[in-house]
């Protein structure tokens, strides 16, 4: 192999950021070619991503942004392998970037970015990943809010709503993030599920051994504590105030919740 100087690993490493030693071998592959030896460890990098594809990605970042005028929102997660990686400068500046191209492209745009994304994760030696990307054009007359539960920012919402104050439209996406909701009403919910829903509920023994006349109330009663309530957000317990429900909280503000999107970071 040739023999590279110290001054030019240096300037490879401060091109690509890659560890020393890798600088070296590619320079020595390429003799001393310093383009050449770039796309050495690009290849190499984009290999090491695709090897790493596999692995789960729990931590990271989920970011958000909102136009002043509350008219435009946009959202976007991104994952890693490991705690110290998501607060690792370069990833958040690499999630920043992602933010910005969905605010301005809309969804899809980070497609844009996948031989950075690619780089990064091998220069980071960990699994990189946009686990998801939502941006909201308020329509009507209706604001869009949005929440990122600190500290660490794994959890966020993203929520467009008419009617009703600032406050409520945030408290809304806090309880979203806390809640897990599926669907904003029950009309919202596909008639297959409810109907499955309601089939298991009837199968069960705590069903079976009522007398058959009571059954139907009994798996009406069971729908809408244990699913609609667990699963529908107006039918949810308001996390803010256990006494109301949170189309009751609406309702008291005249406020509609129009969509959201909830994105979370988990192993």
């Amino acid at each position: 192999m040739a023999e590279v100087s110290a001054s030019l690993v240096k300037e490879l490493r401060d091109r690509t950021g890659a560890p020393m030693m890798d600088c070296k071998r590619a320079l020595q592959e390429t003799n001393g070619d310093m383009e050449a030896a770039v796309r050495v460890l690009r290849e190499k990098g984009m290999a090491g991503a695709a090897k790493r594809s596999d692995r789960a990605t729990p931590e990271g970042k989920v970011g958000y942004r909102l136009a002043e005028d509350a008219r435009r929102g946009t959202m976007v997660a991104v994952g890693c392998e490991t705690e110290p990686v998501s607060n690792n400068d370069e990833f958040l500046a690499f999630a920043k970037k992602v933010l910005e191209a969905v605010e301005a492209e809309g969804p899809g745009a980070e497609s844009e970015l996948e031989e950075e994304r690619a780089q990064l994760a091998g220069k980071l030696g960990e699994n990189v990943v946009v686990a998801g990307t939502a941006r909201f054009e308020a329509v009507d007359g209706a604001r869009i809010a949005a929440y990122a539960h600190p500290p660490r920012n794994k959890i966020g919402v993203l929520l467009q709503v008419r009617g009703g104050s600032d406050d409520l439209a945030r408290k809304v996406a806090m309880h979203i993030a806390a809640m897990k909701p599926s669907w904003i009403g029950r009309d919202d919910v596909p008639e297959e599920t409810v109907a499955q829903e309601r089939e298991i509920y009837a199968g069960t023994d705590e069903v079976q051994s009522k007398p058959e006349q009571a059954r139907g109330k009994i798996v009406d009663g069971m729908l809408n504590k244990r699913f609609f309530g667990a699963n529908v957000l107006l039918d949810q317990e308001w996390i803010h105030d256990s006494s109301q429900r949170v189309g009751d909280a609406l309702k008291g503000e005249g406020a509609e919740v129009l969509e959201f999107e909830r994105f979370e970071l988990s192993g």
